[in-house]
């Protein structure tokens, strides 16, 4: 099945792997966009049914979920190039995760999830202990491969690609909150082995969390506070006093500013937000999405010269986006991307302050962070 995207400029084709799993085309190359060629490629592969696994354990000291997922630590572990899973079928020596021989961008469900569908079983109590819960862990995981070059990275790709990916963003986004039980989807990319990253690949990945994850839920309570004592809405604030000081502003263009944030948290870090109130990537024009292709791609670039001799910073980009049904209006769209990298060779480690009361300790000054992501400016 195809679908026109973008007024016509990107084609969606939905097609199965081998074990039933979902993929999903986006290309932009003018064959596929007019029908000429068509995706008809068809996983060889002798898999098993698709399956999840998880279930998800509420902890009653923090009142949050977490995901047990211990079939995870069997995953592909930092493959050597030609048996990578996310080139395209033909360039290595075994068939990889795309059966097709090239691609533009392409999504497909995580063979590894986290969370899935396909999770079955009812709610229960740990031990029969009414303060463990416990309940399958229904959701969805997919992985975006933002090109078929293995040696690529993001900040290589043509602002038209870009596109292209901002268009396959917003579709799973569509999609994957119409899902029953879904409350939050979450586009993000982890760059550089610092971070965690298993395959070098140019990739990222798409949550889809049957919950309001925790830094949304206190988010959208500063939110609902910050509405109630001034009528107005937290993120949009914070924009436009950021905008209005100037003094953390890194880049800014008709429709998005990028700003480092007052409070930053990492060493590295800068949140980017549309002018327009819109609560994710779907709700986005075509305008909104056409320079965020270039800004965009403009921050990456920075981001990678902003240490002398390091050309690939490790990364995390995130995407927060407003949850499904209640309290969306208190949610707004933005991108965070931040770095562990605090010098050259040296990484910020998440030590006893952080990682065991959560109170953070940043060892740059955000001013000083916004005024060499200027500095480096194309």
């Amino acid at each position: 099945m195809t679908t026109a995207l973008a007024g016509g400029r990107v084609r969606r084709t939905t097609a199965h792997l081998a074990d039933g799993r979902d993929i999903f085309y986006f290309d932009d190359s003018p064959a596929y966009v007019t029908g000429e060629t068509v995706r008809d490629a068809v996983d060889t592969r002798p898999l098993g049914p698709a399956g999840g696994g998880s279930e998800l354990r509420y902890d009653v000291l923090t009142g949050e979920w977490v995901a047990i997922a211990s079939h995870r630590n069997d995953r592909t572990f930092l493959p050597p190039k030609d048996e990578c899973p996310l080139c395209p079928t033909g360039r290595g020596v075994v068939p990889s995760e795309v059966p097709a021989s090239d691609y533009d961008v392409v999504v497909f469900e995580n063979r590894f999830p986290s969370l899935s569908t396909r999770v079955e079983g009812l709610p229960h109590d740990l031990d029969g202990e009414p303060l463990f819960p416990v309940r399958p862990g229904v959701g969805r995981c997919e992985v975006v491969c933002f090109t078929s070059d293995h040696g690529a990275s993001f900040s290589s790709l043509r602002p038209e690609r870009v596109r292209t990916v901002v268009e396959a963003w917003a579709d799973r986004t569509a999609e994957l909150s119409a899902t029953d039980g879904v409350r939050q989807v979450f586009c993000f990319e982890n760059r550089g082995q610092e971070i965690g990253v298993t395959l070098h690949h140019p990739h990222g990945q798409i949550y889809a969390y049957p919950f309001v994850t925790p830094r949304t839920s206190a988010l959208l309570r500063q939110a609902a506070a910050h509405r109630r004592s001034t009528g107005g809405n937290l993120l949009r604030d914070v924009l436009d006093a950021e905008r209005r000081a100037a003094t953390r502003v890194v880049l800014a263009g008709e429709h998005w500013t990028a700003y480092v944030p007052a409070a930053a948290r990492w060493p590295v870090e800068v949140h980017l937000a549309p002018h327009r109130d819109v609560p994710d990537i779907t709700g986005l024009d075509d305008a909104e999405r056409d320079e965020l292709s270039h800004v965009y791609l403009e921050l990456l670039r920075r981001a990678d010269r902003y240490f002398e001799g390091v050309t690939a910073l490790p990364y995390i980009a995130g995407w927060h986006q407003a949850p499904v049904g209640a309290d969306r209006e208190l949610g707004r769209l933005h991108l965070q991307l931040f770095s562990i990298l605090r010098a050259p060779g040296k990484l910020k480690y998440l030590a006893g302050s952080e990682s065991g009361m959560g109170a953070w300790v940043n060892d740059a000054l955000p001013e000083q962070i916004a005024a060499r992501l200027r500095e480096v400016a194309s």
